[in-house]
C-alpha cells in the first residue's frame, strides 16, 4: 500500500481540505461519543443541527444521566434509529455511577449501544489510542487501495480490513489518520463515481490502476426491501391535533404518531394532503397522508393513548419523524374535528 508514503500524504490532504464539523473542534469524549453515536446511519448535514442542540440540552455525561427518557427522546426526535437514543441514555447513567467517562478501547465498548467502529472512533480521537476506527467509508477506501473483492458483508473480510487498518495507521497521530480515512470515503472515495483525479492516494490505489473502482467494494448479501402502504389522518381541532402514543415495548415505544385511518372508523376525508415515501432499514413506506374529520367518538379515543397535543407543544415530544413529515404536508387549521371538545 505504499505505508507511510500513503499515509503521509493522506494526512497533509485532510489538513487542508477536510469539512469544519463542530465535533472536530473538541477533544472531549462525552461530545466525541454523541457525535459518533448519531452519525450511525446518518448523514451529517442531518446531524449538525441535532448535535448543536443536544449538546445545549445535555451538556455533559451527567446531564444526560439526570435526564428522563422522554426529554431524551424528545431530543432526538426526527434522527431515527431512536434506541440509539435510549442506549445513549443508559450508558450516561453508567458512565456517571463509575465517576469519569472510559478512557479505552475495551471499557468504552463495553457502553450499551458502543460497537467496534464507535469505540475506536472515540478512543482515538480522545484519547490517542492507536485503534483504527473501519466503518462503510473506510472498508470502501481499503478494498479499493488493495483491489479487493471479497465481500465486504463477511465477518472473514471486515477481520482482515481491520488489521491492514491497525497496521497502517499512525500511531503517533490515531486521531488526524481515522478522521482523514473516514473523510476521503465520505467526500471522495464515493460509493458512485469515485472522484480519483482528486483522491491524494491514488498513487498507492490499486483499483484506479487496474480500472475496477466502479466495481468495489463488493456486498453481496443484500436484504430484500419490503413495501408497506399506510393511510395517516390529520384530524384537528382548533389548535390540537389528535395523535396516539404506542406501547412502552418496541422499537418506536412510547413515541406519539398520526393515528391510522383503520383506527378511526368515524372519519371523513376532506381532501388528500399529499404522499410521501419513508425507509426504516429494509422497509420502504408509502404513505398517504389525508386530512379529516370525526363525526362521533370511536371506541377507545378516550383512552390515555389517544390526546389532542397542541402544534406547539410537539418540538419538545417525541414525536416520529413519520409524523413529522406528514403533518408538514398540512398547514394548520387544514381539517377541524366536529367531536366535542372534551375528548
Amino acid at each position: 500500500m505504499g505505508g507511510s508514503r500513503l499515509v503521509g500524504a493522506l494526512k497533509l490532504w485532510y489538513i487542508h481540505h477536510r469539512r469544519d464539523l463542530p465535533w472536530r473542534r473538541t477533544r472531549d469524549p462525552y461530545a466525541i461519543w454523541v457525535s459518533e453515536i448519531m452519525l450511525q446511519q446518518t448523514r451529517v448535514e442531518a446531524v449538525i443541527p441535532y448535535y448543536e442542540r443536544f449538546l445545549a440540552r445535555f451538556p455533559d455525561v451527567p446531564a444526560l444521566a439526570r435526564a428522563s427518557e422522554v426529554d431524551v427522546l424528545s431530543a432526538w426526535s426526527g434522527l431515527g434509529y431512536y434506541s440509539r437514543a435510549r442506549n445513549l441514555r443508559r450508558a450516561a447513567r453508567k458512565i456517571a455511577e463509575a465517576g469519569s467517562f472510559p478512557r479505552d478501547f475495551e471499557s468504552i465498548l463495553a457502553l450499551p449501544g458502543v460497537g467496534a467502529y464507535t469505540a475506536a472512533a472515540v478512543a482515538s480521537i480522545a484519547f490517542d489510542e492507536p485503534r483504527a476506527a473501519v466503518d462503510g467509508n473506510v472498508l470502501r477506501v481499503l478494498s479499493r487501495i488493495g483491489n479487493d473483492p471479497s465481500d465486504i458483508g463477511s465477518q472473514a473480510a471486515r477481520a482482515r480490513f481491520q488489521t491492514q487498518a491497525d497496521a497502517l495507521i499512525d500511531r503517533n497521530d490515531p486521531a488526524t489518520f481515522n478522521q482523514a480515512m473516514m473523510e476521503l470515503g465520505a467526500t471522495v472515495c464515493l460509493p458512485r463515481a469515485p472522484r480519483c483525479l482528486l483522491c491524494p492516494v491514488s498513487a498507492f490505489c490499486e483499483a484506479r490502476k487496474q480500472g475496477t473502482a466502479n466495481e468495489l467494494p463488493v456486498k453481496r448479501r443484500k436484504t430484500a426491501t419490503t413495501e408497506v402502504e399506510m393511510t395517516l389522518v390529520i384530524v384537528e381541532r382548533p389548535g390540537r391535533i389528535l395523535l396516539w402514543k404506542r406501547e412502552a415495548a418496541g422499537m418506536m415505544a412510547g413515541f406519539w404518531e398520526l393515528p391510522d385511518a383503520s383506527l378511526l372508523p368515524s372519519l371523513k376525508v376532506r381532501r388528500p394532503a399529499g404522499v410521501f415515501t419513508h425507509t426504516i432499514m429494509n422497509r420502504r413506506y408509502r404513505i398517504q397522508v389525508v386530512a379529516g374529520r370525526l363525526t362521533k367518538v370511536p371506541a377507545g379515543l378516550d383512552s390515555p393513548k389517544f390526546q389532542w397535543i397542541a402544534r406547539k407543544e410537539m418540538s419538545e415530544m417525541p414525536v416520529s419523524t413519520i409524523a413529522r413529515k406528514a403533518l408538514a404536508l398540512a398547514p394548520p387549521g387544514t381539517s377541524t374535528s366536529r367531536v366535542r371538545p372534551g375528548t
